[in-house]
This record gives C-alpha cells, structure tokens and sequence, in this order.
C-alpha cells in the first residue's frame, strides 16, 4: 500500500482554513482527508454540540459523518442548526439501523428494504436537506457489533435495489456501505459505491483486501474505529510501543500516530474520528499534518493486526 507523505496537506477549504490532511475526491466532491464523526455530539448539549461543529468548520473540516439513530435524530438536528450554505460541509449519513433507547445497545438493525426508505426520509428531515449527498447502508458483515437475526437478515441485491431507486428519485446523491464483507463489496461494485466504511485500524487490517480493491476501484475507505479498542478486550493502537515510541520522537500523541498512519497507508483514507471534546478535535485536525518518515513507517507497519472477526454487541 502507498506509504508516502502527501505535499498538498496544507491546502485551502472553499472557507480558507488549512484542509486537514490534504484533499481528496469522495463522492464526487473535493474534501479533506480528516473529517469528523459526529456520533459523540449525542454526549453534549445543544448548544456544545453546535459549538464544537462550527470549531470544526474553522479547522477546515468539510466533511460530516452522521446517522438519525445517532441520539434518536439529535445529532442530526444539532447539524441542521451548525452548519451554513457558504461552509459548503458534504454531510454523510447511513441507514441500516434504527434507536433502540432502552436497549442493551443504543441502536437495533434496520435491514429490510422498507427501513432503509424510512431511515432515508428521517435523515431528509432531520437534517433539513433535499438530498442527501452520500449515503452508507450499514450491513452487519464484517467488525464487532451487531449481527442479524430472523427477518433482519436481508439479501444485499433487495437493499441495494431500494437504494438504487432512493438515488434515481434524487433523495441520496451516492451510495456508500457500511460493515460490509469483501464478497459483498464485489456484488455492489456494479452499482456504483463511493466508499466502504469498516473497522480498519493499524492494529485491525483483517480487510486489507478490502481496501486495495477500493483503492484499484476508486472506492473512498473510510474506517471506524480507526484507533482500535472500541470495544473492551480488543486492542488499542495508542498501547502499541511503536506507535508510543514515534509519538515520543515526534513530539505528538499516540493517537495522533494512529491516525496519520492511516493517512499515509492509503491514498484513498478518509478519516472520520469522533469527539465531544475541543482540544482533541483540534488534534485529531493536526494530526492530518503528520509527515511520518520510511523508518517510522516500516516500524509501524510491522505492528501485527490481532482482531480478528469479533463480534461483539
């Protein structure tokens, strides 16, 4: 996979902020490579919430990650009032789950074609758009989390369909998947994906295949988790003593390592690290500035991926 440092890091948003971690092409718009998940907005308030995304506007983040089951629609509604026309934010959201309040979990799946549709029109409102630009179906494939059971366990070509009509209709602009497997990745490629989004992080390359078929596709790869420990007992890319020992040398935290090193594995990274907190948004935005030298990354590299197919939730 391509390690090289990219020059263009430092290149202007359409707001005239530095573009964090440099441009790149995700469904069919210029953005920059470090975006933000906005799923921990659900642990502020409206008025925090509001406030940290405009913080990421002025970082130069112009790329959005959310969901309507993220705070049951809340966090969808804190987006709706933070961002302006002229921030010109691509906003991205997923369906394929639903809120699930008093449950184990947060959420429960939403897999059945009918759902996807209603997801689409709750994100619609939520988020007071027309059209939503990219859209991620979240299958339950790969990565910890849910799996499906009894009528939630739907066949991709029945999902893929009602998003295929959802984008004919003007209501999604793209297409994107979410927890897919690799064959499933292949089974959509005809459909046209703009990005799989799935647990990727240095410590968990179980779908390195995965990402070189994007990358030879012109497929985004967008992983969650991207620093690891997600859940407890899977490992974390901040306790790995090179990452610790490049951050040393560096003068910049473990996690900041973690992230850049996903900017330099592939070209095609966009990274989406959620936050409620201000200074580590404001790292996680420097951390696309990172030049990470061929001895730090092959010692890097070298770091042996042990997640495994956890499942999890």
């Amino acid at each position: 996979m391509a390690s090289t440092a990219r020059s263009d890091r430092l290149t202007e948003t359409a707001v005239g902020a530095a573009r964090p971690g440099g441009p790149g092409a995700l469904a069919g718009r210029t953005v920059s490579r470090v975006g933000y998940g906005a799923m921990q907005l659900r642990r502020l308030d409206r008025e925090a919430a509001v406030a940290l995304l405009r913080r990421a506007v002025e970082l130069g983040v112009d790329h959005v990650d959310t969901a309507h089951f993220y705070g049951d629609g809340f966090v969808n509604e804190v987006i709706a009032a933070a961002l302006r026309p002229e921030d010109d934010v691509l906003v991205v959201s997923k369906v394929g789950a639903e809120p699930a309040p008093d449950g184990p979990v947060p959420l429960r799946l939403a897999q059945r074609p009918e759902q996807l549709r209603a997801a689409v029109e709750d994100n619609l409102k939520g988020l007071r758009l027309e059209q939503i630009p990219l859209v991620n179906l979240r299958r339950a494939d790969r990565g910890p989390g849910l799996r499906p059971e009894g009528d939630q366990i739907v066949d991709l070509d029945d999902q893929l369909a009602v998003m295929a009509d959802l984008r004919d209709e003007g209501k999604i602009g793209a297409v994107g998947l979410s927890g897919v497997s690799l064959d499933g990745l292949r089974q959509a490629l005809p459909l046209g994906i703009a990005c799989v989004q799935n647990a990727y992080s240095l410590v968990a390359r179980d779908d390195e295949d995965m990402l070189r078929l994007c990358l030879a596709e012109d497929v985004a790869w967008v992983p969650y988790f991207p620093l690891g420990g997600a859940y407890a007992g899977l490992p974390k890319v901040t306790d790995e003593p090179a990452v610790v020992t490049a951050a040393q040398a560096l003068g910049v935290s473990a996690a900041q390592i973690g992230l850049a090193w996903l900017l330099h594995h592939a070209p095609n990274t966009f990274l989406i690290p959620g936050t409620a907190d201000p200074e580590h948004l404001r790292a996680n935005t420097e951390a696309g500035a990172i030049t990470l030298d061929e001895a730090t990354l092959a010692a890097l590299d070298s770091v042996p991926t042990r997640s495994g197919d956890i499942e999890l939730g």
